[in-house]
């Protein structure tokens, strides 16, 4: 049985046709406007599935660069500060070298060796409390604003980072890694127990200058040792940095395959869709035709 067809079913289906072919191109049109192919889910849920799949690594990594360019900070900042304790260090002994040859100073030049020595002695302090970005590098998580501080004006200098080892600050560089990024102080600059620290060294050389009692070369021993222990730390902070700046180039190449998978998934192809859309306002112009022709003239075309 053939069911009736009325003027207004065909009118109907033309205007549904119509504004499918209008849907369709302003869906082109959107899709070249903003270079993407998938615009939402239902354009292509496979697609759609890949390309939030590949978002979420790509998050990751960039919370991986986020990570690396602070372990980068920290470890720089650190470089820069037990470099310069070194070369603060070679002076020293070079002026405890100096200050051992008794004979030939005057007991003004042996203070003022000294006061030399207590200069030094200041310098690395301040290297010892280096910060980034408010943080002080050689007390791991501990929240102490500095490391070492003088109980006095005129005191000796203390570890103040309090009496536990504190926990090491690490990184996590990409999903399985994780890098050190910090210097335990006591392991660069001792401390005021034991063997004693860099400063309590320092001290007694400049005190054995004033006094003009003992030998400074004494000393001499003891202020190698913390060379040694500072060029060791230094080694180790060499070491992770490069372990960082090879974290760093990984994550780049991964993030550059992902960016690229991600728009293979997403980005729209211009020639393709400009095509499309050409064929589209094509049809959009018959159907324009076709309904020009379906819908009956009303009275008012007739009187015009």
């Amino acid at each position: 049985m053939i069911g009736r067809v009325t003027q207004q079913t065909v009118q109907r289906s033309t205007l549904t046709n119509l504004q499918t072919n209008l849907s369709a191109m302003s869906d082109l049109q959107n899709r070249l406007s903003g270079n993407k192919r998938i615009t939402k889910p239902s354009d292509d849920p496979a697609g759609t599935a890949s390309a939030l799949a590949l978002r979420s690594s790509l998050r990751q990594i960039e919370q991986h660069d986020r990570n690396i360019a602070d372990g980068i900070g920290w470890l720089t900042t650190i470089d820069t500060a037990l470099t310069t304790s070194v070369s603060l260090v070679g002076k020293a002994r070079d002026l405890t070298v100096q200050g051992s040859n008794t004979g030939s100073l005057t007991p003004e030049a042996r203070v003022a060796l000294a006061v030399e020595i207590e200069g030094l002695r200041d310098n690395l302090l301040a290297q010892a409390n280096s910060t980034y970005l408010g943080r002080s590098v050689f007390a791991g998580t501990s929240d102490a604003e500095s490391v070492y501080a003088r109980d006095s004006t005129a005191g000796p200098v203390a570890y103040t980072a309090g009496p536990a080892k504190p926990n090491p600050v690490e990184r996590r560089v990409n999903a399985d890694t994780t890098i050190r990024v910090d210097v335990e102080a006591r392991e660069a600059f001792g401390s005021d127990d034991d063997a004693g620290s860099v400063f309590a060294t320092l001290d007694l050389i400049a005190a054995s200058l004033r006094s003009g009692t003992g030998n400074p070369s004494d000393h001499l021993a003891a202020l190698d040792g913390h060379r040694d222990d500072m060029l060791r730390e230094l080694s180790g902070v060499g070491a992770r940095h490069n372990q960082v700046l090879a974290a760093q180039s990984n994550a780049l190449t991964i993030k550059t395959e992902l960016t690229g998978q991600l728009g293979a998934v997403e980005d729209a192809d211009l020639a393709a869709s400009i095509v499309e859309l050409q064929m589209q306002e094509v049809a959009y112009k018959a159907a324009l035709g076709a309904t020009s022709r379906v819908l009956q003239p009303t009275l008012m075309d007739f009187l015009r």
